[in-house]
């Protein structure tokens, strides 16, 4: 398994006055969390914002994540995509910008210190819209980038992501003030190193915006066959550089993309629904129960019966 762990620190900060106010950030960021995450798990106390809490590292779990800015304020956390592994930390932030199959884990909680984040839904019609306002270019078409990455978490950036969380506690003001800040927040992004990342969320052009089409289209028909021809066709890429462009985004193949959606969903439904494996299996586009077993299996460590019944005796934690 290769490794993509960023581990390059905050900029250098030029005074102690500056590394006064970034510590004082960063421990007013853990307070206003710990407030508004009482119990461990996720919730949505704003419109797009996710503060989630864990008070012991947890398992692996499986997900399929969107775009988001992902913000540590106290532990730390694992991202698996493929065969590749980003972590990061409070010095550090997550950006995501597409719909990707991932696998996750918090890696350093405890009960007396937790760990402690939070994620903000980016919406690529504002992300658009900040882009026009402060003039940035849409990426070059032929530039390929991987719709995931761990980048050093600024000053401005972290004071902008404080201001945003205190609106958890001024209900009142949110409406009007969270706009603003979520557009100051984007703004920092595009000018950060991962401003080429975000910007394709928008771009209407080049490949990584052609794949990002072909992933939604793999989202809303998981369950059918799948035509990679058809499907580099109406992108108007050939099946060799569609293969070619599409891992690089995603950091795997189409048909693994495929397969990882299928089984998440096939979960959910013997879990939420009561579906027994085969009927399942049926229903996210498998004929042969033997072969969705196997494969199940492979993804998730445990035959589909199994699995279930240690996430329904709760053997799960849900890592945000």
């Amino acid at each position: 398994m290769s490794e993509q762990i960023r581990t390059d620190t905050l900029p250098l900060l030029h005074s102690p006055y500056q590394a006064y106010h970034v510590q004082a950030h960063r421990e007013e960021l853990v307070a206003r969390l710990l407030r508004a995450a009482r119990e461990d798990g996720g919730i949505e106390p704003l419109p797009g914002l996710r503060l989630y809490r864990a008070s012991a590292p947890t398992g692996l779990t499986h997900g399929v994540s969107e775009p988001a800015f992902c913000v540590v304020a106290q532990g730390s956390k694992e991202v698996f995509l493929g065969d590749e592994r980003y972590q990061y930390d409070p010095m550090h932030y997550l950006l995501v910008t597409a719909e990707l199959p991932v696998v996750s884990h918090v890696i350093e909680a405890s009960r007396e210190r937790p760990y402690l984040s939070l994620s903000l839904k980016l919406d690529p019609v504002l992300v658009s819209s900040v882009m026009v306002e402060a003039g940035h270019f849409s990426p070059r078409p032929s530039a390929n980038v991987r719709a995931i990455n761990v980048s050093a978490l600024n000053e401005s950036l972290l004071e902008a992501v404080v201001r945003l969380v205190r609106l958890v506690e001024s209900p009142a003001e949110a409406p009007f003030l969270m706009p603003l800040i979520v557009r100051e927040i984007i703004y920092r992004l595009l000018r950060g190193e991962q401003g080429e990342r975000l910007r394709h969320i928008a771009s209407q052009d080049g490949h990584t915006q052609r794949i990002v089409k072909a992933i939604g289209r793999l989202r809303k028909e998981f369950d059918k066959p799948l035509r990679i021809e058809e499907i580099a066709q109406e992108l108007g890429m050939s099946i060799s550089s569609f293969h070619h462009h599409f891992k690089a985004v995603t950091a795997m193949s189409p048909l693994q993309y495929q397969k990882q959606i299928r089984l998440q969903e096939a979960r959910r439904l013997m879990l939420a629904e009561g579906l027994d494996a085969a009927s399942a299996g049926f229903r996210v586009g498998y004929n042969d129960a033997a072969h969705f077993n196997r494969e199940y299996k492979r993804l998730f460590g445990l035959s589909p019966l199994r699995d279930v019944e240690r996430l329904r005796g709760g053997g799960m934690v849900n890592a945000g």
